[in-house]
């Protein structure tokens, strides 16, 4: 625990702002938003988009810690006008046992006020959090089970509200954070790390995350 409150001391939002972008993006979140875990805010995943699309403006309000709760008040606060609205959340949800019916209505929320801020919106929960190595059984079982309830309902509330979901949740011998532990987890053996980060920029991509913005 401590380790996990020292590295989101460090971690700081990557944001980037060119004098004449071609693209907006606002992320919003919690902590894998910030990008908590990563080596530096450039190695996050924003951070990585950054790289890739020097030319975008990229906002980010994400928070250590938040909730999809504060998702949504993040969202009431941002700007409208953006070209894609990327929501990285869940874990705290997971972790902290926010119920089924709570989180619902609030998942609801934060998907309708994306569609409000952006053209396009990309909702990207973390993945099986009970695979995390911060977690040992039976509570690694209790946060798989509430892992894939909230990817069941992150894909309910996307398809209806038809906007993109980019699926990082795996079986256990299919997930790269257990088959390359060391590698892709950061020493808190709760966040990503920059390899972690790499992985799950690999997948926006595969997935069609940008898709929409013709890449």
């Amino acid at each position: 625990m401590w380790t996990a409150a020292e590295l989101a001391r460090e971690a700081q939002p990557y944001t980037a702002q060119p004098a004449q972008p071609t693209k907006r993006l606002l992320v919003v979140g919690d902590s894998t938003a910030v990008g908590t875990g990563a080596a530096a805010p450039a190695e996050s995943l924003p951070g990585l988009i950054g790289q890739q699309h020097p030319q975008w403006r990229i906002d980010n309000l994400a928070a250590n810690g938040a909730k999809f709760g504060d998702i949504v008040k993040q969202l009431e606060q941002a700007d409208k006008g953006y070209d894609l609205v990327l929501v990285l959340g869940g874990g705290n949800d997971v972790i902290r046992f926010t119920a089924e019916e709570e989180l619902r209505p609030q998942l609801q929320q934060t998907v309708a006020l994306a569609r409000e801020k952006g053209r396009h919106v990309v909702v990207m929960p973390c993945g099986n959090v009970g695979h995390a190595p911060f977690f040992i059984p039976p509570l690694s079982w209790a946060m798989s089970r509430r892992s894939e309830t909230l990817h069941a309902l992150v894909q309910e509330v996307t398809a209806a509200q038809q906007v993109r979901y980019v699926r990082l949740l795996k079986s256990r011998d299919q997930d790269p954070f257990v088959t390359r532990s060391k590698e892709l987890n950061a020493a808190d053996g709760l966040h990503p790390s920059s390899a972690g980060y790499q992985e799950w920029y690999r997948e926006l991509v595969a997935q069609g995350g940008l898709a929409d913005l013709g890449l």
